[in-house]
């Protein structure tokens, strides 16, 4: 768990290092416009949107594209979906284990970090993590309707979750991260964001000249 935590603490931690003021990013794929807080609209919505962008990159791709690695030390797109379905399962345990805790509501004014800098952060691959052994994926997907299976079945038990919590219980269970501190709505919307980012890691292995096609 200690491993897990560090995760995530490692991907927030890289985004805003030496970056006082995050400055508005290019576009890309992946951009939203969002408030300093926002609802639960927004963070269901977001979940929608990262599971379509995945979905759109996956779909038709055979068992040859889905296992093409640009390099032995890169990744394929099979072992990116690997990853992405392991961290959802493993930093939403977390996330409801943090949301198990009382509240301390007294601490929100605490929270410096808005909803959009975490996604500019997160989604920021000029910034690289390595992930723990156990959420490391094998290439075990073939079939990428497999693929998106798997994952609609672990985001369904988040979703759900996410409908019965309201947004003021998530904004006042606040923690500690490397970069100040953060709420359980930042926690949720990490979630998604980390398949954003790697999303956009299958984007860039489908770009290489050599990917099969």
């Amino acid at each position: 768990m200690k491993k897990l935590l560090f995760l995530g603490a490692a991907f927030m931690a890289i985004s805003f290092t030496e970056k006082e003021v995050i400055p508005d990013p290019a576009p890309t794929s992946m951009e939203v416009v969002s408030s300093v807080q926002n609802d639960k609209a927004f963070l269901l919505d977001y979940y929608g949107r990262t599971e379509n962008q995945l979905k759109q990159q996956l779909d038709g791709l055979s068992s040859a594209q889905l296992q093409y690695k640009p390099s032995a030390d890169k990744w394929s797109i099979s072992q990116c979906v690997e990853h992405i379905i392991k961290t959802e399962k493993a930093l939403f345990d977390m996330a409801k284990e943090a949301l198990a805790n009382s509240a301390n509501p007294e601490r929100r004014d605490e929270v410096k970090v808005t909803d959009q800098q975490l996604i500019d952060g997160i989604i920021d691959r000029s910034h690289k993590a390595e992930a723990p052994a156990e959420l490391t994926g094998e290439g075990a997907y073939t079939d990428a309707e497999t693929a998106m299976v798997d994952f609609r079945t672990q985001r369904a038990e988040i979703l759900s979750y996410l409908e019965s919590v309201s947004v003021d219980d998530l904004r006042n269970h606040i923690s500690d991260s490397p970069f100040g501190p953060v709420d359980a709505y930042h926690s949720m919307l990490f979630i998604a964001g980390h398949t954003a980012r790697h999303t956009l890691q299958i984007e860039e292995v489908k770009a290489n000249p050599a990917f099969p096609r």
